[in-house]
């Protein structure tokens, strides 16, 4: 049996459909490997799965959690420091990449005000006080990312992993269907949620046709299946919509050649 490594940058998307999802702690979808069992692949893939913040915060890092965190034991839930200010991305060896653009659209961080580093301060509302003091005072609030920053960002990624490995890079969209979501005029709103997340969809084509990147098309698989059928909200999937994700990666990946190799 052939066996691969892939190294999964991301959030609740790519986890969730490449890895595991679990719900109310029963696992109820169990990744990538299950659609390779199913078309009977003689392959199988080792996940490794790491959190990611934002791609700016992606291309600070160094590796090393910064000295302004010693002595805190900060409950980041799975944002943990290590995934946060880690690099492997750039230095591991595997045989795909995956990464998403959920962080670039979802995501605010905030900057640390002497060392200027980003930094995501999950869960501090449950924070000890005096914590959140240190938070507030040590660190000021950042926006979102544009568009075209975010595309910058992702194509500095692209270029820093190609020093390294050779690997296909496949990075997941997002669906722009809101459940519950009315909207018919849009005068005076702004940038909507889901406006936001067309035009990251329509820029990461882009992105693709430059740098030659697979996208894994979250927003044509709800739309062709039905966003009622799979939507829980704005990014979280059913496990049948995980199960299309995996799938789709699968699809992707035999089309570019890696499933299909022979074994050494």
């Amino acid at each position: 049996m052939k066996r691969l490594t892939f190294f999964v940058k991301g959030n609740v998307d790519v986890r969730d459909s490449l890895h595991f999802c679990r719900i109310a702690g029963e696992v109820v979808w169990n990744g990538i490997n299950e659609v390779l069992r199913q078309r009977q692949i003689n392959c199988s893939v080792r996940v490794k799965h790491e959190t990611w913040t934002r791609s700016d915060a992606l291309l600070e890092c160094s590796g090393t959690v910064p000295l302004a965190f010693t002595g805190r034991d900060l409950p980041l839930g799975a944002y943990s420091l290590v995934s946060q200010f880690s690099n492997a991305i750039f230095t591991t060896t595997a045989d795909a990449i995956v990464l998403s653009i959920q962080p670039d659209v979802t995501m605010s961080l905030m900057r640390h005000r002497r060392e200027n580093f980003l930094f995501y301060p999950s869960d501090a509302g449950t924070w000890l006080a005096d914590d959140q003091v240190w938070l507030r005072s040590s660190y000021e609030k950042g926006g979102m990312l544009s568009v075209d920053a975010a595309m910058n960002n992702l194509a500095a990624v692209i270029a820093r992993i190609r020093h390294h490995s050779e690997a296909p890079i496949l990075i997941y969209n997002l669906s722009p269907v809101i459940p519950g979501e009315q909207i018919h005029c849009y005068q005076g709103l702004g940038e909507t949620f889901s406006t936001r997340i067309r035009k990251f969809n329509l820029a990461l084509a882009e992105l693709s046709e430059n740098n030659g990147i697979s996208i894994i098309d979250v927003d044509t698989i709800v739309a062709r299946h039905g966003a009622d059928a799979l939507k829980l909200d704005a990014v979280h999937l059913k496990p049948i919509g995980y199960r299309l994700l995996a799938e789709e990666v699968v699809r992707v990946l035999e089309d570019v050649g890696i499933l299909n190799e022979t074994a050494p």
